[in-house]
């Protein structure tokens, strides 16, 4: 079968393009056939809130990856739904994460899609940032799908607003095995020039306000911590206003005990912070899926997750790490209960036994089922 992915990909960087390469490759893997269509341009430079849309890393081998979509140029569209429209391909997927692509992507599908089947694998169909325009543009770009594939069941719910006839199959994010195997914390804490002695927190990916840093930040100010001999380790670019972040954590007083790096951390880096760290949070505010809690599970790395979105559908509360409500003072306790009940072993040996649950053919198969 021959398969079209309309998607981020190289030579643009972030979660929705690595898997989006990595869906690709399993495809490949089951013996199909597989071209991505990814941008020329995705954001304007004044809307993007990091430093660079672009990876410094190689492409990723044995991929077919054509620049062909200009996000906000409408004759751009144009073009590249015509040449969708002459392409020879069985099915259509299409990689919705934002309505700020719905006029792009909607209208290459209107002009490209023929008869063919066309599924939208939709990361978000309403943004945790929310505008006054989002559901006027996600509704013009699920008309031209014939069904849909989502990683979270709160999106499969946000949908049945936006469809009526279309059909729409769950299936949790798979894991992300492109970073590379699991290395010992003594290399890892090596490579980071950090003490082995100290016990670490890790606060990870980029830094948007629904991601909710301010509630660990107060939640690691909180006395119980002042006297341990831990590191909160925020690892990540600021992807809005960093001043905010800094004021708060001087009011706090916690600047001392706290590791900021805040570049993007490239793909051989990755593994370096997973391995080293003894727990990863995520205070999410609001949430769909988690790229970043699925390299947590490909790392064995127990997690402390807030109770919303589909964070509650990939970490088992009391196995894999603890649900709490987005408060500084839940998230605290939680912390201090994983290291006081020395839930490290248990939480480990859970995230082995669940990660099964993941899998990057079940996700293949649903649009090929």
């Amino acid at each position: 079968m021959k398969i079209t992915i309309l998607s981020p990909a190289h030579p643009f960087r972030g979660g929705i393009a690595a898997s989006s390469e990595r869906l690709a490759m399993e495809f490949i893997d089951l013996g199909h056939e597989v071209l991505i269509y990814t941008f020329t341009r995705q954001y304007p430079s004044l809307l993007f809130p990091g430093k660079t849309q672009f990876s410094e890393s190689p492409p990723p081998p044995g991929l077919k990856i054509k620049r062909m979509i200009h996000a906000y140029n409408p004759f751009n569209w144009i073009a590249a739904g015509l040449a969708l429209r002459k392409l020879e391909t069985d099915i259509i997927i299409v990689r919705y994460w934002i309505p700020f692509m719905a006029p792009a992507l909607g209208t290459i599908v209107a002009l490209g899609k023929k008869k063919r089947k066309t599924f939208g694998l939709v990361d978000n169909i309403i943004p945790h940032e929310k505008h006054f325009y989002d559901k006027i543009l996600s509704s013009y770009f699920t008309r031209f799908m014939d069904a849909f594939v989502v990683m979270s069941k709160s999106v499969k719910e946000e949908l049945k607003d936006f469809i009526s006839y279309q059909s729409v199959e769950y299936q949790p994010h798979p894991i992300y095995d492109i970073y590379g195997p699991k290395i010992s914390r003594e290399l890892a804490l090596e490579k980071l020039g950090l003490a082995p002695d100290c016990r670490y927190i890790l606060f990870f990916g980029f830094i948007r306000d629904y991601k909710g840093l301010d509630l660990l930040l107060k939640a690691f100010a909180e006395p119980v911590f002042a006297d341990q001999d831990m590191k909160l380790i925020i690892a990540g670019e600021f992807y809005g206003n960093r001043d905010k972040y800094e004021a708060l954590i001087d009011s706090l007083g916690i600047r001392d005990r706290l590791i900021i790096k805040s570049d993007f951390i490239s793909d051989p880096e990755v593994k370096n912070y997973f391995c080293a760290a003894d727990l990863l949070v995520q205070p999410y505010k609001t949430a769909t899926q988690s790229g970043i809690a699925q390299i947590a599970y490909h790392f064995e790395l127990p997690m402390v997750v807030s109770n919303v979105g589909g964070l509650p559908e990939i970490v088992i509360n009391d196995k894999s790490g603890y649900v709490v409500e987005r408060d500084p003072k839940q998230i605290a306790e939680a912390i201090q209960k994983y290291f006081n009940e020395k839930k490290s072993e248990t939480f480990r040996s859970g995230t082995r036994e669940l990660k099964n649950r993941f899998s990057w053919t079940k996700l293949a198969g649903a649009f090929l089922d």
